[in-house]
């Protein structure tokens, strides 16, 4: 279990990089005060930690009402993970994330930005809320589901540093470092989307094992 935690944990890092949102938390606080920035970060990463919470507690269930066995959800996952890591690992264009420029001519400045688009999706997107179900469908008690939860606590706890510091992370690494740490992130998930399509292959067809 104490592995399948590091999992959990490395799997959420690489997915909710808060390094994909720092750009477009710039643009949209660029003429923001620093308490306004402050309250912004603060519900975007609140957003990530329920979005977190919310499918861990009740994701199970859903796929429980749709019919859709777990099998099958770590195998479409797991296909979605390895696109992410595909788009990180080449020019960046994630296929399930909207580009910043785009989503900004859509939303005017204001602290709705912080829950959409800035947490849901470019933070905690379909690829991160797939995790959270099929590892949380994993675990047999509601200790080991919490252990999920605080780890997505420690993870938005992060983000919000994160974006704290976008200003000077971004001075420090400028484009070509941000772009070095999303490709090694790549590398990163794509392993352990692979992991979760052969674990959810196993589920499918057993003789497999």
């Amino acid at each position: 279990m104490d592995t399948e935690i590091i999992k959990i944990i490395l799997a959420l890092l690489v997915l909710i990089n808060p390094s994909g949102a720092l750009i477009l938390f710039l643009h949209f606080t660029s003429d923001y005060d620093l308490v306004s920035k402050r309250k912004v970060a603060q519900i975007a990463c609140l957003t990530v930690f329920i979005t977190i919470a919310f499918f861990v507690l009740f994701g199970q269930s859903i796929l429980n009402g749709l019919g859709i066995s777990l099998g099958s959800f770590r195998v479409a996952g797991g296909v979605l993970l390895f696109l992410i890591a595909l788009s990180m690992m080449s020019d960046g264009k994630n296929p399930v994330k909207p580009k910043g420029d785009e989503v900004a001519q859509e939303v005017s400045h204001s602290l709705g930005i912080a829950v959409v688009p800035l947490a849901i999706p470019m933070m905690i997107g379909p690829g991160g809320i797939s995790t959270v179900i099929i590892y949380s469908a994993q675990m047999q008690t509601m200790m080991d589901k919490m252990t999920i939860i605080v780890a997505g606590l420690c993870i938005s706890l992060f983000c919000y540093l994160s974006l704290m510091a976008a200003e000077r992370i971004s001075r420090l690494l400028g484009d070509t470092g941000l772009s070095v740490i999303n490709r090694i992130m790549g590398i990163i998930l794509a392993a352990l989307s692979i992991e979760i399509i052969v674990s959810g292959l196993r589920a499918i067809f057993p003789m497999l094992a």
